[in-house]
């Protein structure tokens, strides 16, 4: 499923951000009693979807709507492993939205736009929505389903949730097209 959906590359207007799933760690690793970034037991995920920004013309009330989505698991929080997301993961022509972060400084070399926002409550509800509804749709949904989840396969898990998020509307197509997909792969 992840080889399938890292084929394609997002276009257009993108939110882009960093969310921490939490995982199993060892005791050892729990010791160290490091909180936040880098914390035993949280990988950093980065999130990115395809947002169009929509204003109905009669009433004034803006919107957006969201198409297709992709999430990566990085080892590290440094720009350099960012950088190589976005410009395995985007079209050059993109728009990209995030926060103020200081992984972000150099996306502008691989994008056509790099628009930053600092967090606050009004730029998680209205800016960077998206990512932020799925950061917590797919934190709740791994861990409701599969309770703990070991590092090495979270990015496997993370394939599955994208795969079926972005299929939402093929409906009953979609066990068919797996199972061409499958085949096709051999």
């Amino acid at each position: 499923m992840g080889d399938r959906d890292a084929k394609y590359t997002l276009e257009g207007m993108i939110e882009m951000d960093e969310g921490y799933f939490t995982v199993e760690s060892s005791e050892i690793e729990q010791a160290k009693g490091k909180r936040g970034r880098g914390a035993a037991g949280k990988q950093n995920v980065v999130v990115m979807t395809e947002s169009t920004k929509l204003e109905d013309l009669k009433t004034g009330k803006k919107s957006s709507q969201v198409r297709y989505f992709k999430a990566k698991v990085l080892k590290t929080h440094k720009a350099d492993q960012i950088n190589q997301t976005v410009e395995e993961s985007l079209d050059e022509k993109s728009i990209v939205l995030t926060d103020k972060s200081t992984s972000y400084v150099d996306i502008s070399d691989y994008i056509e736009m790099h628009i930053t926002e600092k967090s606050s409550k009004d730029s998680t509800k209205e800016t960077l929505k998206w990512v932020h509804i799925f950061i917590s749709n797919a934190k709740r949904n791994l861990l409701g389903n599969y309770h703990k989840i070991k590092g090495k396969y979270l990015q496997l898990y993370l394939n599955e949730f994208v795969y079926k998020l972005n299929r939402r509307y093929f409906e009953d197509k979609l066990f068919d097209r797996l199972v061409i997909a499958a085949i096709m792969n051999d």
